[in-house]
């Protein structure tokens, strides 16, 4: 599903959603590699890529590169312009060097512009200013530059994609097209190089990619999002994500997808699963106290985890919008790493 954007920044800057935006209903025909790129027609969309690597000695990374695109109009124009605002793009770049116990993040906002931002089918590329996802068949290369850290990774799949939800849809409240069109590749072997502190490191590991595409989404009684994506030793996947409202109960769209080594998925719903926050964290930035540790349980799947945060300091506070993501290590019947993520805690969440 998912994910936690500061798109809203972007959508502050945008007229409000018309009805020429298409929206996500049942039915939909994925078609691929056409799916894994731009979709014009919907309102919102983004990209998220998300993985934990070590270093040839061990040294653990968690990286964060996610694209979002916000549509700001559609139709015909008497504006010629190569500088006419059609979409906006926003971006998230983090990296947690969780050994040295510290986290950075940035975030840019562009127009689509001449080549400054953008994602094509035809050039195989999601991409805004020097970050960027570039695609060859089914593998990807991500290209990041920060001030404190840059990468290069390769991104090779081990699983094909997978489609979340049921009949083309991720389901996020009541109504027709609150939801999303929802695929992730939820194992991808990682190598690559990560420069930090004037070194270079040698990085392997997994990542998984997350890309939804929607014109509606969250329900009026909604807040946000608690999302995880779990990669456990023995090659099984799992997603989970927590729709909370605005009472503090959970709410029934809730859901998850577990894909298990070879690729086969099962569909959950919100009775499948729960989780319970165990201790937290508050933001000397924001205020919001975010749960940093869970426990998980899903009896169906005979699954039993705790999650605790890698690094309790991982909240990308950039503007209006904060949210918290980060690297997660799970333990429990099962083992395995991921990403966790949480909107709403400061404020919520609104997407349309």
């Amino acid at each position: 599903m998912v994910r936690a954007i500061l798109l809203a920044l972007a959508a502050s800057l945008l007229p409000g959603a018309g009805p020429s935006y298409r929206l996500a209903l049942p039915g939909y025909r994925y078609q691929f590699p056409r799916d894994h790129f731009e979709h014009p027609e919907f309102r919102t969309e983004w990209w998220y890529y998300t993985g934990n690597v070590r270093n040839e000695e061990g040294r653990r990374f968690g990286f964060e590169l996610v694209f979002f695109r916000q549509a700001q109009r559609r139709g015909a124009s008497d504006n010629p312009s190569a500088w006419r605002v059609d979409d906006m793009y926003l971006a998230h770049l983090a990296l947690t060097d969780i050994d040295g116990k510290r986290f950075f993040s940035h975030r840019r906002l562009n127009r689509a512009g001449p080549g400054i931002a953008g994602a094509s089918l035809e050039k195989r590329r999601i991409w805004n200013g020097n970050w960027s996802a570039q695609w060859q068949d089914d593998k990807q290369t991500l290209l990041a530059i920060a001030p404190e850290f840059q990468f290069e990774l390769r991104l090779r799949p081990l699983k094909q994609p997978v489609i979340h939800g049921r009949n083309g849809v991720s389901q996020k409240a009541a109504g027709a097209g609150r939801a999303s069109h929802y695929v992730s590749f939820t194992r991808l072997a990682v190598d690559g190089r990560i420069s930090l502190d004037g070194k270079n490191h040698r990085a392997t590991g997994t990542a998984w990619m997350d890309h939804e595409w929607f014109t509606h989404q969250l329900g009026d009684d909604q807040v946000g999002w608690d999302w995880f994506s779990i990669q456990f030793e023995d090659g099984s996947d799992l997603m989970l994500v927590q729709l909370r409202k605005k009472d503090g109960s959970v709410d029934s769209h809730s859901t998850g997808t577990y894909v298990d080594g070879k690729g086969a998925t099962k569909h959950l719903t919100s009775s499948d699963f729960r989780l319970h926050p165990v201790s937290f964290w508050k933001s000397s930035k924001t205020g919001a106290r975010y749960p940093v540790r869970w426990r998980i349980s899903a009896p169906a799947l005979g699954i039993e985890l705790e999650a605790t945060a890698a690094l309790d300091h991982q909240e990308l506070a950039h503007g209006d919008t904060n949210y918290w993501e980060g690297s997660v290590i799970y333990n429990g019947t099962r083992k395995g790493a991921g990403y966790m993520e949480m909107t709403g805690y400061d404020k919520a969440l609104r997407l349309d």
